[in-house]
């Protein structure tokens, strides 16, 4: 279940890389590695030396060496042993003597200095973070981290149909939850079916996925608030349930707030849906090329203070998507940036209730030339159950 080399997504990076006269980037974080070479590690022990000119090379466990020779788009690869009886330093510390050998020829190497958040690796109890010697380890290096960001912001086809096998899987355990979905059900309860779908049917889904992995907040009712748990609250005849849900497809995802009710919706709660409705669809309608991302935070924070909710939502507004779940580019009045053909983005305008209840509408949507493209077929808004 791998994936032929994505030519079009290296050439962009190397011709990235030639505007900044970089000789070669040094990765480690997995969806970078990813990214660059197709390989998704178990431990995030991995890292990637990508020339400008030749073979990358892919540093990674010895344990993995299998999967390195199904899935990953180079032939160098250099393992390094998770334990070493001769050697009591970290894994991390082999991997760093081997990325040092790899970029010895190479003067001006990038790191991801800059990087502020990463996907995880396959086994993501634990992420493993690197430290300070690994940033010390290649002298007077550059910030490769905004190139990375640049590059990644434009899917090619590649990107594209698996983020559409991410989206496809959570759309599938929505409508398996809308069968299962019974009033007096914890939330957690709800959560665990629609995870256990993901993971379950989602593995191998098409005969194109290695691996699928679920992650989701579910909340309903008046236990609907923002950076909260899943908890043991029940889930509520006449109001919304709703699924904060990502999706990681061999390491592609997708971010969507779905809603379910078992039962009709109370007056209250239809007209918040309403209003929440009108504003998304203007937001969709703004996201095309050359349009701007801060005008794009700007509608919405707007168009819900009009509609009766002041300083909503708390939380970001929209944000780019690919092989992390939120990536750039961001849509916030500080910052600046416009849309591109190519670009996804997941567009989440929310309004919360002061105590608790409130909803979230959230897709993935694809800017092409002429406006944004929804990529998942499961329906916007209260779908009732």
């Amino acid at each position: 279940m791998s994936w032929p080399r994505d030519d079009a997504k290296l050439d962009r990076v190397r011709a990235l890389m030639a505007e900044e006269e970089l000789d070669a980037l040094v990765v480690r974080a997995p969806d970078n590695v990813l990214y660059l070479t197709n390989f998704w590690g178990m431990k995030g022990y991995e890292a990637v030396v990508f020339p400008r000119e030749g073979e990358p090379t892919l540093i990674c466990l010895e344990a993995s060496a299998e999967d390195a020779e199904r899935t990953a788009w180079t032939t160098d690869v250099r393992f390094l042993a998770g334990y070493a009886p001769d050697d009591p330093r970290p894994p991390t510390a082999r991997t760093l003597e081997l990325a040092q050998a790899a970029t010895r020829e190479h003067e001006r190497v990038g790191l991801e200095l800059s990087l502020g958040t990463q996907a995880s690796d396959r086994m993501v109890g634990e992420p493993t973070t690197f430290t300070a010697a690994w940033f010390a380890g290649f002298g007077d290096a550059d910030d490769a981290a905004p190139l990375l960001a640049r590059a990644r912001a434009i899917k090619t086809d590649q990107e594209l149909e698996r983020m559409r096998l991410a989206n496809e899987i959570a759309a599938a355990a929505m409508d398996h939850c809308r069968l299962l979905l019974r009033p007096g059900m914890k939330e957690s309860e709800a959560a665990a079916i629609w995870n256990g779908f993901v993971h379950g049917s989602g593995t191998g889904w098409q005969g194109k996925v290695e691996l699928a992995l679920g992650f989701s907040l579910v909340w309903s009712g008046p236990g609907i608030k923002t950076f909260t748990a899943t908890g043991d609250l029940p889930v509520q005849e006449h109001e919304p349930t709703l699924f904060e849900i990502w999706v990681c497809a061999d390491g592609y995802w997708c971010d969507h707030t779905k809603n379910l009710c078992p039962g009709e919706l109370t007056p209250e709660y239809a007209e918040l849906e309403a209003r929440l409705l009108e504003v998304y669809d203007k937001a969709i309608d703004h996201c095309r090329p050359g349009a701007s991302l801060a005008d794009l935070d700007r509608l919405i924070r707007e168009g819900l203070a009009k509609a009766g909710y002041p300083g909503q939502p708390s939380h970001p507004i929209a944000h780019g998507v690919g092989a992390r779940a939120h990536e750039p580019p961001y849509a916030h009045q500080a910052g600046a940036g416009e849309l591109e053909a190519g670009m996804v983005l997941a567009i989440e305008p929310g309004a919360y209730w002061q105590g608790g209840g409130g909803l979230r509408v959230e897709d993935n949507f694809l800017i092409t030339a002429t406006g944004a493209e929804k990529l998942s077929p499961f329906p916007d808004g209260v779908v009732i159950g």
